[in-house]
């Protein structure tokens, strides 16, 4: 559905929320305690000059670090530079205005309102703006092959943030980010049918970049204990746990059920799949693997065993919705409802305990909604189709 869209436009602004809310306890035994991150400085505090140089020449070691800790080789040195909170909202506002997909982000607030997941008063456009003016973050720009560091925040609380995003660097230097991200977007194929099926490779494609991304954050927030991801799951589990609380982020707490989901995906669910390849298959197949041999949907990021056995669930048929509906409505919206929409869906509508008896039987989902031509925008046709692992499931 829109997780794709959202994932893809917001991929960066919540590692504040990710890092300040992470407090990892030291394994058992160890006298080593890893420092957190602090929560966010005052917006008129700069750094000083010391502390700037310190967060840049600390660039090259923690790229060192994740190129070690993921088996990806640096082919080239990072370019660096220091921004305003200035300049990272107007980055952040110039993505809202020129970004394709947040451009049919709001084309589609309609269909998950009609789905029941938005509030109908729901303005997400001025949410988005505020989550994301309020979970500013030093960010891996792939178009200029940038990292950016914030000029107001100290390099303690950077440098965990900063471990991530040069792990964003490495993906783009062996295998170039954006484009291969954007190859599960249809691959090339046109029709109907194929955008639901990119809808999901996309979404599963962005949880493995943010997943990679993460266990690098915690392997390198552990590496004074000795300890590291793959060794520890309780870890992951309370780092999964407190990205959901928000206590530190009003724009976030206050988000409906599906848009804190939604964002927190690739980060949550990601970092669990990936866990779980280094578990079975070491580095080689949780980084380099992964991307020679990407998930189809977030059904195999979250059911990992789906995507070590190399499951492919047959496509759903499609009608030609244009014919069936004749000349009078027009196309507004067509995607994926997936087997992490189809989670959301049961737990926002029953409870959580029904969603996960319910959504590892999904096996396939789409939705197309069409506009009466000649009223009101937000008069829509609406049908979802699905298909179950069994008659009672469905």
């Amino acid at each position: 559905m829109m997780i794709v869209r959202l994932a893809l436009l917001l991929v960066f602004s919540l590692l504040p929320l990710v890092a300040q809310q992470t407090t990892p306890a030291p394994p058992q035994g160890s006298s080593a305690q890893p420092q957190p991150p602090s929560s966010q400085a005052s917006a008129d505090r700069k750094i000083t000059k010391e502390e700037a140089d310190e967060l840049l020449r600390s660039v090259d070691s923690i790229l060192q670090f994740d190129s070690t800790d993921t088996s990806l080789p640096k082919h080239r040195d990072i370019k660096k530079q220091l921004v305003s909170r200035k300049q990272v909202e107007d980055y952040v506002q110039k993505r809202m205005d020129e970004d394709e997909d947040a451009k049919r982000l709001r084309r589609s607030e309609i269909v998950l309102k009609k789905f029941g997941l938005l509030p109908r008063d729901f303005d997400l456009q001025s949410f988005l703006v505020a989550l994301m003016r309020e979970q500013v973050a030093g960010y891996y720009d792939a178009k200029t092959r940038t990292v950016n560091l914030l000029d107001w925040l100290p390099p303690e609380t950077q440098q965990p943030v900063m471990a991530h995003e040069l792990t964003h660097a490495l993906q783009d230097q062996n295998y170039g980010l954006e484009k291969w991200v954007r190859e599960g977007d249809s691959d090339g194929k046109k029709g109907l049918q194929s955008e639901v099926e990119s809808d999901e490779a996309v979404a599963a494609r962005d949880a493995v970049v943010e997943g990679q991304a993460m266990a690098v954050m915690i392997d390198f927030i552990l590496a004074p204990t000795g300890a590291n991801i793959a060794q520890s799951p309780m870890i992951a589990d309370a780092i999964t746990h407190s990205m959901m609380q928000g206590n530190d982020s009003p724009v976030f707490g206050r988000a409906p059920l599906y848009l804190k989901e939604v964002l927190l995906f690739p980060y949550s669910y990601g970092l669990d799949f990936i866990r779980e390849l280094l578990v079975t298959g070491g580095k080689e197949r949780a980084f380099a693997g992964v991307f020679k041999n990407p998930p189809l949907s977030t059904r195999q990021i979250m059911e990992p065993a789906t995507y070590l056995a190399g499951e492919k669930l047959p496509a759903l048929p499609m009608p030609d919705f244009e014919k069936l509906l004749g000349k009078d409505y027009e196309r507004y919206d067509v995607g994926s409802i997936g087997e992490f929409d189809t989670s959301v869906l049961a737990k926002q509508f029953s409870d959580e305990e029904t969603a996960k008896r319910l959504w590892p039987q999904w096996r396939g989902g789409y939705y197309y909604a069409a506009h009466r031509k000649g009223a009101p925008n937000g008069s829509l046709a609406l049908v979802y189709v699905s298909r179950w692992g069994t008659p009672q499931a469905a």
